[in-house]
Formats: structure tokens, sequence, C-alpha cells
């Protein structure tokens, strides 16, 4: 399909600079696809913001976000009530420019919106409506991508949290790449920003979620929730359907229209907490062995951490190096070797893994 190659030239535009960031990108991507909404889970200066800003710029799609505070006004949000029609007797809000309008939106610090803010957005999350006094439209959204420095404690903003599908928790970038943070944050001041792949595209992948045929997937995914049960991680059944979607929209995006064992991936992003997710992560190892994505391999291989998965990230990093991109060869073959054996690799690594070899022989 025409629209999944455009993928990993969306990704890699929009996080360029970015490090350790494609795994957000992947998840809005998968999400978008999905219908469904997105977590993010972090502390400040992690590039949150700044990466939802660039798939929004990239996927040329309406986009809002606001900062929310413990006085933000619904009309912030949603819009200001019309005077002139006020004055008719008719309560209506004008929409323009606002949130019920925007088809990405981006709610940062989203728990911190007030019983009315958050009423508002259960409506618009779950049924794409907007409804307030005399004013009732569908909204176009196609996802929302909510931030926030933790999960709340409350149960009731707890229960708001469940709405969004999938959790991402993200950290700070690891010691051994600052260098590569320092570099990658001043290339991606001045970085370009390019319309690869449209959110109409994105919207006819939507559309075809519902054809993706799942039938070799039911007894894998129970076996997979009854192990989760079994050790204490209880997912309601309302996120156990939807994760369904997540797993249609995987396939789909690596071409195919018969989901299968690869696929089950998402799950690991269903599982609410930090802590759950890194024993989910364990519990299901044998599950998730063969999980793989060719376009969505980031946050597949930091789901499963298995082999497979990382496949698909090697093979790109390989082809960067060779292409002249500004990514060290040696430690892109330091991780290959760690990965494989001489006679495990897969053939189309092997042959990579020779050039890169041939490179630095003739750089030498």
């Amino acid at each position: 399909m025409e629209t999944t190659s455009k993928i990993r030239q969306c990704i890699k535009i929009a996080t360029q600079g970015f490090i350790g960031r494609e795994q957000l990108a992947e998840l809005i991507i998968l999400a978008a696809i999905a219908k469904e909404h997105l977590l993010v889970i972090g502390p400040p200066g992690t590039a949150k913001s700044a990466v939802v800003r660039r798939m929004a710029k990239t996927l040329n799609g309406q986009y809002f976000e606001y900062l929310l505070g413990r006085f933000t006004e619904p009309s912030e949000l949603f819009g200001t009530v019309d005077l002139k029609k006020l004055r008719e007797g008719t309560v209506e809000t004008d929409t323009a420019g606002m949130l019920p309008e925007a088809e990405i939106v981006f709610l940062d610090e989203v728990f911190l919106g007030s019983t009315a803010i958050l009423n508002t957005l259960l409506g618009i999350l779950n049924e794409r409506q907007f409804k307030r006094g005399h004013t009732q439209i569908t909204c176009p959204l196609k996802i929302c991508i909510g931030a926030s420095n933790s999960l709340p404690d409350d149960d009731g903003l707890s229960a708001f949290a469940d709405r969004f599908l999938l959790h991402l928790f993200v950290d700070s970038v690891a010691d051994n790449f600052i260098e590569d943070l320092l570099a990658g944050g001043w290339q991606a001041e001045y970085a370009a920003i390019d319309t690869s792949l449209s959110l109409d595209e994105l919207s006819t992948l939507s559309d075809q979620v519902k054809k993706v045929n799942l039938d070799k997937i039911f007894s894998p995914f129970a076996d997979a929730i009854r192990l989760l049960r079994q050790n204490g991680i209880v997912l309601s059944d309302r996120r156990v359907v939807k994760t369904l979607k997540l797993i249609a929209a995987a396939a789909l995006v690596n071409g195919r229209f018969v989901a299968d064992k690869q696929d089950l991936w998402p799950l690991y992003y269903v599982i609410p907490t930090m802590d759950m997710q890194q024993q989910g992560q364990e519990i299901l190892k044998d599950i998730f062995m063969i999980s793989n994505n060719s376009q969505l391999f980031n946050a597949a291989e930091s789901a499963t951490q298995q082999p497979n998965a990382r496949l698909e990230r090697l093979i790109e990093l390989a082809k960067g190096c060779l292409n002249n991109e500004d990514i060290h060869i040696e430690s892109v073959l330091r991780e290959i070797d760690a990965n494989y054996a001489v006679n495990t690799i897969p053939e189309p690594l092997k042959q990579l893994r020779a050039q890169l070899i041939n490179l630095i022989a003739q750089n030498a």
C-alpha cells in the first residue's frame, strides 16, 4: 500500500534531531489510524510537545494545542459564547479555530483541567461530539495526545486517564547519548518540515481497519489477557476490546489485511502504569517473541525487547550509514553483532553488515 510506504519518511522528518523519540511519533501514527488517543507521561523538557507539533505539521492536520492550568476556563479550549446570538436568546459557542474543530489535539498538563473541561472532553474523546448550550457539532478529531508529568492518584482523574487507550512513559535521554542529544538538538532547531504524509491518507487507512481479519489472533490474545490477569494485571473489558483496533492497525501498517501473532505488541502500551508495563513485558515475553513491524519498529522493539522487532531498526540504521547520513558506523556494527551471531543474522542485515565493513576499510 502506497500510504504505508510514506510512514517511515513522515516519522524521520518529525523526529529529526530528537534522540529516542521515534517511539512517540510511531504511536501517534498507530493511534491516529485506530482513532484512539495517546497519553504521554514524563518530566518537562523531554521533547514531548516538540515532536507532537512536528508530527502535526508533517501530517498537515488542523492542530490545536493548549497548556492547561488550575484556572483554565472552558472557553479557552472550546470557544466563547456568541454574544450576537445570545442577545437573540440562543446560547451558542463560537468554535472557530478552537479544540472542537481540530483534527490533532495536544493538551499539556491535561489532568489540571477543571471538572467542566474534563467532562466536555470526555464527549469529544469518546463520541467526537461537542455539546454546549444550543451548540452540537460532530468533531473531526483524529487523535488527542495528552501529556503530564505523572499519572494522577485521584480516582476521578484515573477514570479520565483510562480514556487514553495508549500510555507511553518517556524519560530524559540516557547519559551515553548526551553527545547525540546536543548534535541532534542543534539540528532540530533548523530542520525543515515537509508534508510527506497527509492526514487524509491516514484516514484512508483508518477506514480499512475494519477490513482486517483478526481470526488468527483471538486465541493468543486471549491467552495474553489471561496471563496478565493471573499475575494481577487486570485491564477493563473496554480496554481489552479496543486493543483489537490497535492490533488491526499494526497489521495494516505492516501491509497486511490479516493480523497474526507478530501484531500483538500494542497490548504493551494499553497496560496503564509503568510498573505494570515492565511486569507485563516479562510475563508476555513468549507471546511477544515474534513481534515485529516494518514501519513502527521502534515502538514494537521498545514494547517487546525482542530481536525480531529490532531487525527493521538496524536495517534502517545500516542503510542510513551507507547513504552518508550522520550515523556512527562502528556503533551500528556493534549493535548488530550484539544481537545476532554469525550463523543467525538475517540475510538482508548480513549483506548490509558486509557493506558497512567494506566502507570502514575504504575510509581507513
